[in-house]
């Protein structure tokens, strides 16, 4: 069972998939001073709440893709739901080429929560900066370590120690890939929980409907290395941000 099956299962009763309470997500589009007739495109947009609401509140347009062949129906739907569809749009994609296919430029690039699509942080700031027009916001999500992470914290939620680095670590690789950091929205504990510590229950109701499925076995240790490492490490030393910045003037 791949990465993928196992979050679009556990992450089934999220809009947001990511550690963003609803306040985050909109106080994240205020900072960005959105406005109507900006577009934006969303790499990676998971189910689309984002950029739906965005068009719901602030008045945006814009373009998502996904890999999930779950997700992206489910973004179209929440598109008609709110009334934008006329003006979100959704298609699914592989980020890295869906980004070499483009024509266009946009206001606002995203990608929150996903830069494997460039195998890393800087690789994927170099992939969304053609994707921006001059002037142009990227907005960023990833993880970052606390400033007192124990060794045995990186080998117990199994990632290397320099997937990631600490938060002032994490302006410097942006500044490094040729951007300026702008502002910031972060997850607190309150918010990772919401995200990580729901999905438990969902998983469970999965697992208790689907008792026979060969994907069963696979859940159930999900499951179970979820709560683990969240309730051990992770709630307390892996930090979570959307991070607003510019390509750099030269």
């Amino acid at each position: 069972m791949d990465v993928l099956s196992m979050h679009e299962i556990a992450e089934a009763g999220h809009r947001i998939l990511n550690p963003f309470t609803d306040d985050k997500l909109m106080l994240l589009g205020e900072i960005c001073r959105l406005r109507p007739g900006q577009r934006q495109l969303d790499v990676a947009c998971g189910k689309g709440e984002m950029l739906c609401r965005w068009a719901d509140i602030f008045g945006i347009e814009g373009h998502g893709v996904d890999i999930s062949e779950v997700f992206v129906p489910i973004a179209a739907a929440r598109a008609a739901e709110l009334g934008v569809a006329d003006r979100v749009t959704f298609r699914r994609a592989e980020g890295r080429a869906a980004l070499a296919e483009l024509t266009e430029t946009f206001d606002i690039v995203s990608c929150i929560g996903a830069t494997w699509i460039g195998e890393g942080l800087a690789g994927t700031v170099e992939l969304l900066k053609g994707a921006v027009r001059p002037g142009g916001l990227i907005l960023v999500g990833e993880p970052f370590w606390a400033d007192d992470t124990p060794e045995e914290a990186y080998a117990g939620l199994g990632l290397p120690r320099d997937e990631f680095t600490t938060l002032d670590g994490t302006r410097e690789r942006l500044e490094g890939a040729g951007l300026e950091l702008l502002e910031m929205v972060l997850a607190d504990a309150d918010s990772w929980d919401r995200y990580v510590a729901a999905q438990w229950w969902t998983v469970s109701d999965w697992l208790r409907e689907n008792p026979g499925s060969p994907d069963a076995p696979a859940m159930r240790e999900y499951l179970q290395t979820a709560k683990r490492t969240h309730l051990r490490y992770q709630r307390r030393y892996l930090g979570w941000g959307v991070f607003v910045c510019r390509v750099t003037e030269r």
